[in-house]
């Protein structure tokens, strides 16, 4: 069905039509399904703010650059449709970067629009002039440059279809300043344009894979962020059903020593079959040598260039590889009707299971301190948790972010990803508060972290997004601290403290909700209090320092 998207720009003088390069760009977006763009101002795209007002198409207005990818990238993972981040040109695209490469290693389908010095000036020292599209490329899975409006609409289309497909990731487009105020033909906007087919594959090879699974003994399967259960719902657990073998998505930098992964790294060398769905055979499985030498490994991925990698990283236990995208491919295994499962590895899908729900926890030995250990606080967190019929938990990187991933769940869950990134909690979570009103959503982050973007809690005041940031706070980085004891000794630490700044203050000062909490008893009633206070809130709990938790046997 055709859809035909029109603004006030269209209402020329005398009944005539006129249009501009923006509002052909908001009408194609919001053709798209776009409704929120999450964005920083800039001059050089204030003509697609100005189109946005008669498009309907809400923005929301961050307070960096990079919160605004942030943000894109969790509406992407959360609604499963495409993110859109922007910004204007050069130091405000630059200060996008770090978010976007965030966002790529995640998998996540986010169009960064980017505002640029007009084309009519190129080469003559314009304003903010840069090559943005040489700097950016390595980041994305395409960026453009358009040079009319003609060229944009081209760009767009492309870029939605390249961000959706394969493996899924960010694209770019870079938004000339006359381009974007040149005039542009009125025109229907077709949303078939933007479709995605999905490839499942062929039949002999669903068959090859079914049929190796079948005779293995221990066959494991891994996949990557794009299957979780944030994105793909139950998906990992059917597959799971349908071939009788355990399912394991990978998201984590940490890789095998994840702790909400456990102590996985230990039964990695008892599987006779490894599977790999859409996941990279990279620093995050060691390179596949953890595996047992005379494991088979079937490869399957999108992206030819991970299959190059698998082949060198494998060499000959690479048995089978296929380049092809993982959601549909696994959808097809588990619609097979040629293939019924047997149930004859009970014993091995335990196995795996109780290894992957295993902690050891540093300092459990130890006399308690003055402080809250961090595993009562995510405990606490849990409960609050467990009373919501629908919730996304927010978990951070470093050593803190560690524990919130091994001690709490929700229904949703959104962590910092593959790329080690820190500080993009509280813009996930204001992010994930809109995509999911109805959702309680709870951030978890140390006291490093909350300091990357402590200025989006005034977003988050100012548009409503209520959600329940908890910062365990040890005073400290205590990740690089922990680093710094293992590899040079306690009387070689450096760089690594921080103070005991009021972080809840700050938060009620910039129009939320702040708690202190230094004493385990008082924890709860905070957490309560957070929740019903209608507003962001920041439940800031003074922990003990401890090393994160780990699987057992690592």
């Amino acid at each position: 069905m055709l859809t035909r998207v029109e603004t006030k720009a269209d209402e020329g003088k005398a009944g005539e039509t006129k249009s501009r390069g923006a509002d052909l760009l908001v009408r194609m977006l919001s053709a798209a399904g776009v409704t929120r763009i999450y964005s920083l101002s800039g001059n050089q795209i204030m003509p697609v703010y100005d189109a946005c007002i008669d498009a309907n198409i809400e923005i929301v207005h961050t307070r960096h650059e990079a919160a605004a990818v942030f943000m894109a990238d969790a509406h992407s993972q959360l609604t499963g449709s495409l993110g859109v981040a922007l910004v204007t040109a050069a130091p405000g695209a630059m200060n996008a970067l770090g978010a976007l490469y965030s966002a790529r290693t995640s998998e996540s389908p986010v169009l960064l629009l980017t505002g640029d010095s007009s084309v009519s000036q190129d080469g003559m020292g314009a304003f903010q002039e840069l090559d943005q599209v040489s700097i950016i490329r390595p980041l994305v899975k395409s960026s453009r440059r358009p040079g009319s409006a003609e060229d944009l609409r081209e760009a767009l289309a492309e870029a939605v279809r390249t961000a959706l497909s394969g493996r899924r990731g960010p694209a770019h487009i870079a938004l000339p300043f006359d381009v974007l105020e040149s005039d542009a033909t009125p025109e229907t906007i077709d949303p078939h344009l933007f479709n995605v087919e999905d490839e499942v594959g062929r039949a002999e090879d669903r068959a090859f894979v079914l049929d190796a699974v079948k005779r293995a003994e221990r066959p494991l399967v891994l996949c990557g962020p794009s299957l979780s259960t944030t994105r793909r719902g139950d998906l990992a657990e059917r597959l799971a059903d349908k071939l009788d073998a355990p399912v394991l998505v990978m998201e984590s930098p940490r890789g095998l020593k994840d702790p909400s992964l456990g102590a996985v790294a230990s039964v990695l060398p008892e599987a006779d079959l490894i599977v790999s769905l859409g996941k990279p055979i990279d620093f995050t499985l060691g390179f596949g040598k953890p595996a047992a030498s005379d494991c088979r490994w079937i490869v399957l991925d999108p992206d030819s260039a991970e299959i190059d990698r698998a082949a060198r990283n494998l060499g000959d236990r690479l048995s089978h590889s296929l380049v092809m995208d993982a959601r549909p491919f696994a959808e097809a295994l588990i619609a097979d009707s040629s293939h019924q499962p047997d149930a004859a590895r009970k014993d091995w899908r335990e196995t795996v299971a109780q290894a992957v729900s295993a902690r050891t926890e540093p300092g459990d030995e130890e006399q308690p301190g003055t402080r809250i250990p961090p595993q009562a606080l995510t405990a606490a967190v849990q409960r609050r948790l467990d009373k919501a019929s629908e919730s996304v938990v927010v978990c951070d990187g470093g050593e803190f972010g560690q524990w919130a991933q091994a001690g709490t769940r929700g229904t949703r869950r959104i962590v910092n990803g593959v790329s080690g990134a820190i500080g993009g909690a509280p813009c996930y979570a204001l992010a994930a508060k809109l995509a999911r009103p109805d959702a309680t959503v709870y951030a978890l982050m140390g006291d490093g972290t909350v300091g990357f973007h402590l200025a989006e809690f005034e977003t988050a005041a100012r548009e409503g997004a209520a959600f329940v940031a908890v910062v365990g706070n040890d005073m400290c980085w205590n990740a690089e601290h922990q680093i710094q004891l293992r590899q040079y000794g306690a009387d070689r630490l450096i760089g690594c403290h921080l103070s005991d700044a009021r972080y809840d203050l700050a938060v009620a000062a910039l129009g939320g909700h702040g708690e202190y909490v230094t004493d385990l008893a008082d924890l709860d009633a905070a957490l309560a209090r957070a929740e019903a206070s209608g507003t962001v809130a920041l439940v800031n709990v003074l922990i003990e320092g401890r090393p994160a938790p780990s699987g057992a046997g690592h």
